[in-house]
C-alpha cells in the first residue's frame, strides 16, 4: 500500500483530466497502509514496525520513480537504497 500511493500521488502530476481518481486512489492507499501498520504494530514492537514501513515506503518510492517517472537510476541512488533494504533486513531479523 505504501507503493501504491507513492505511485498514485505522482499520477496526480501527470493525469490529464483524471486527478480525481488518482487523488481517490492515493486517498484509499494511504487509508490502508495506515490500517496495515496499525495491525503489524499490535503484533511487533514499534520500534520495529516504523522502521520497516517508512523504509518499504523509501525504497517503493524510489523504484516508482525510477521506473515510472523518469527519475534517474544512477550508481549512488542504487548503493543507497541497497543499503536501506539490507537495514530493514538487519531490523527485521534482529526484531
Amino acid at each position: 500500500m505504501e507503493v501504491a500511493f507513492t505511485f498514485c500521488l505522482g499520477k496526480t502530476k501527470t493525469a490529464a483530466g483524471y486527478e480525481l481518481v488518482w487523488w481517490i486512489g492515493f486517498l484509499a492507499a494511504l487509508s490502508m497502509s495506515m490500517f496495515l501498520m496499525a495491525k503489524a504494530a499490535e503484533r511487533l514492537p514499534i520500534g520495529t514496525v516504523y522502521p520497516v514501513w517508512t523504509g518499504i515506503g523509501a525504497v517503493g518510492a524510489v523504484i516508482v520513480g525510477i521506473l515510472f517517472f523518469n527519475e534517474p537510476a544512477t550508481f549512488w541512488r542504487i548503493f543507497f537504497i541497497t543499503t536501506l533494504i539490507l537495514s530493514i533486513i538487519g531490523l527485521k531479523v534482529l526484531g
